[in-house]
């Protein structure tokens, strides 16, 4: 037989076993049960409750805030595109604000859901 193919072979007879092993103990781990959830912490009775009212108002501001720096992003990028010449060259400049528009939205987008 050919060395290449008893390599094969070897490296097979070896990793199998040790897949269906691999296998075998995640399943065994997935299977143990977790902490009763329903059960009282000790530590909650002493944590100070949180008043909705105050997050939202706290995420309205916020929301304020990257819409204004949105609006400056998009004008930004907006005299930017005006100045360049896209069909010849792409700006990395531009590129890059796009990516920042792009993730303050999302953000922005999340804090509106809650």
């Amino acid at each position: 037989m050919e060395p290449r193919r008893k390599f094969l072979l070897t490296l097979i007879a070896a990793g199998v076993p040790a897949g269906v092993l691999a296998l075998i103990s995640s399943a065994q781990v997935r299977a143990q049960r977790p902490q009763n959830p329903e059960q009282p912490k000790e530590d909650d009775s002493h944590m100070p409750k949180i008043d909705p009212k105050m997050i939202l108002e706290a995420n309205q501001k916020e929301i304020k805030k990257n819409v204004e720096k949105l609006y400056d992003l998009a004008s930004d990028l907006k005299a930017e595109v005006e100045k360049t010449d896209s069909v010849h060259v792409l700006s990395i400049a531009m590129l890059r604000k796009t990516d920042e528009i792009e993730k303050l939205a999302r953000e922005i987008r999340s804090r509106a859901k809650g």
